[in-house]
């Protein structure tokens, strides 16, 4: 087995060259002091969270993925399917364009007195307008209630203008974390859905900026992926 360290805004996950299939146990293992694994087997990359729990889609994973196809190959041009989703992408230096696909947006709905809007970028988001500072104490109880069988990823949003939110995540089977790019698109879909801004939308993070970019229900998301020494 061969790996790397990188990070996106923040965001650490070990990339992993791997001949057999880990198992739950193994990833586990592997993901100690990261936000994840990205296990890569030919064209295809499973994203493992550190609980062991697949991810069917991480935006942030997705462009460490494409920067490491992109050295590999030696093309700024790659594509690859990660989970069951096939993607593409633009590397240029350190900064990632990945044409994410399609994002689906349901009708807002209400939980515990908040109102949440659902979001599929592949995975799943509940994105609630609200202070991004109580997302230790929000994120969890909604990452676990009963509306999402499957736990969901949870967004706490600002809007701070035309184009801009402020963000905070917590990542089904993670935690808090710094960025992430599923959820970036995520919120900024929503944001657009509801009319709290207008598509491009820069997502501010912990971790730093990601740009979105919707258009006839798809989008791409730019930001950097970088190794780490």
């Amino acid at each position: 087995m061969r790996s790397s360290k990188w990070h996106a805004l923040g965001n650490v996950y070990l990339l992993v060259e791997q001949a057999d299939r880990l198992t739950a146990d193994h990833a586990r293992e592997l993901a100690h002091d990261t936000d994840g694994v990205l296990e890569v087997r030919g064209d295809e990359v499973t994203v493992w969270n550190p609980d062991g729990s697949t991810a069917e889609m991480s935006g942030n994973g997705a462009r460490i993925a494409a920067a490491w196809y992109a050295r590999r190959t030696g093309s700024p041009q790659v594509r690859f399917r990660i989970g069951k989703r096939d993607v593409t992408a633009t590397v240029d230096g350190d900064n990632v364009t990945l044409n994410a696909g399609r994002v689906d947006i349901g009708e807002p709905e209400a939980i515990d007195d908040l109102q949440f809007t659902p979001v599929s970028v592949g995975n799943p988001h509940a994105v609630i307008r609200h202070d991004p500072a109580d997302i230790r104490r929000l994120g969890p109880r909604i990452e676990r209630h009963p509306r999402f069988p499957d736990r969901t990823n949870v967004q706490l949003v600002r809007v701070d203008g035309e184009h801009d939110l402020t963000v905070a995540v917590w990542e089904r089977g993670a935690g808090e974390t710094t960025a992430s790019g599923s959820s970036a698109i995520a919120a900024a879909a929503a944001a657009v859905a509801n009319e709290w801004c207008t598509s491009p939308v820069t997502v501010h993070m912990p971790g730093g900026d990601l740009f979105v970019e919707l258009d006839d229900g798809e989008a791409r998301l730019t930001g950097p992926a970088v190794e780490l020494a």
